[in-house]
């Protein structure tokens, strides 16, 4: 199936590098062996003739380059600035990456102003082309990366979980991080699915395990850096009376997460932020990702801010209930914003008094990408 970014990559390797980067098994070798015409311009760091061939700079006549897993060369940001600055204009260098290539620079030179950066997400409603009546129990079982999804099978997908956190730990944190503890770090990834769509605590993980608070927020981080999960801060001022610092963490691959309210906000979430980091990448657009809670607990899972100001008030809900009181006191503070709440398995479709719109998440997601 053809991805959601390839279009806006063959337009940005027009004019730049384009870096993709994303959670491991997400997709970025598939889509780059679709845009690539020679197979031989395909160089994979982890292959060792491959890296051969890039640190001796024997490259293949190739029109487009690919250049998988290269973040993992301490020297790689020089390396392709060199490439890029030296050699012909015509051509294109494509490089994928498990990780914030954002982040692991390692010093030297900057590439600022050399590439674009696109994040690939796993598979969405919008991106699959969903229907009301099909596919979103299957999507919040099996998980949006393509294997497990596309399997059709729970015991596949359970497997493919498991390897999965396995590879992370033992491999990438291993090969790229200084972790001396990985047994800790194994549990927290563990013990987080349970904690998804309340506030997180590092000093109650802290306790949990026995570490530094300072030790729970680095391996944090290193879960973010790695694509295993995201944050999201809260919204709000002074006159809402909103928290500050609680932030919520979710997983990319939702199907870890146990219970099922949680899941479906979690997949709502990488939703969510698939399309704001589309429209970051992509447009430019100055939007963001956050959620609402004040200290009289009132409480909207996710508001999708631009240029400072909400215009997407969302709140999930597993079923039909009535709509949430802090949706509504949060809709009548910012009138001009867009508020919907949507459910995994409801059925009703309406617009309330407030201007709050009532459907099924199917009906939402689908505006996305």
């Amino acid at each position: 199936m053809k991805r959601y970014l390839q279009s806006q990559v063959e337009k940005d390797l027009a004019r730049k590098m384009v870096f993709i980067s994303g959670a491991r098994q997400v997709g970025k070798t598939t889509l780059a062996r679709q845009l690539i015409r020679h197979t031989e311009g395909y160089l994979n760091w982890d292959a060792s003739e491959d890296r051969e061939r890039i640190l001796k700079k024997e490259l293949p006549a190739a029109p487009l380059w690919v250049f998988d897993e290269i973040h993992k060369y301490r020297s790689w940001r020089n390396y392709l600035k060199g490439l890029y600055d030296t050699g012909n204009r015509q051509q294109k260098i494509l490089v994928t990456g498990s990780a914030r290539l954002d982040f692991y620079r390692f010093g030297g030179d900057s590439l600022q102003g050399r590439y674009h950066l696109l994040r690939l997400h796993p598979l969405s409603a919008a991106e699959l082309g969903l229907r009301p009546s099909d596919g979103l129990q299957d999507l919040l079982r099996l998980g949006g990366f393509p294997e497990p999804f596309l399997s059709g099978s729970d015991i596949d997908a359970r497997r493919w979980s498991r390897e999965y956190r396995t590879r992370l730990i033992r491999e990438d944190i291993a090969g790229m991080e200084r972790v001396t503890d990985l047994g800790n770090m194994e549990l927290l990834l563990l013990s987080l699915p349970q904690r998804v769509g309340s506030p997180l605590s590092i000093n109650a993980l802290r306790e949990d395990l026995q570490v530094s608070h300072k030790t729970v927020a680095n391996w944090l981080n290193i879960f973010e850096r790695l694509y295993a999960i995201f944050r999201v801060s809260p919204f709000g001022s002074v006159r809402l009376r909103a928290v500050k610092k609680e932030q919520k963490h979710y997983h990319w691959d939702w199907s870890l997460v146990p219970e099922a309210g949680s899941r479906f906000e979690n997949l709502v979430a990488c939703h969510l932020l698939k399309w704001v980091h589309f429209e970051q990448d992509a447009h430019g657009r100055d939007v963001e990702l956050q959620y609402f809670r004040d200290v009289d607990r009132r409480e909207v899972d996710f508001v999708v801010v631009e240029n400072g100001k909400p215009f997407w008030l969302i709140e999930c809900k597993w079923s039909d209930e009535p709509i949430s009181p802090g949706l509504k006191y949060l809709k009548a503070r910012f009138p001009e914003s867009e508020a919907y709440q949507i459910s995994a398995t409801g059925r009703k479709d309406y617009m309330s008094p407030d201007n709050i719109r009532v459907c099924d998440a199917i009906q939402f997601l689908k505006k996305l990408i």
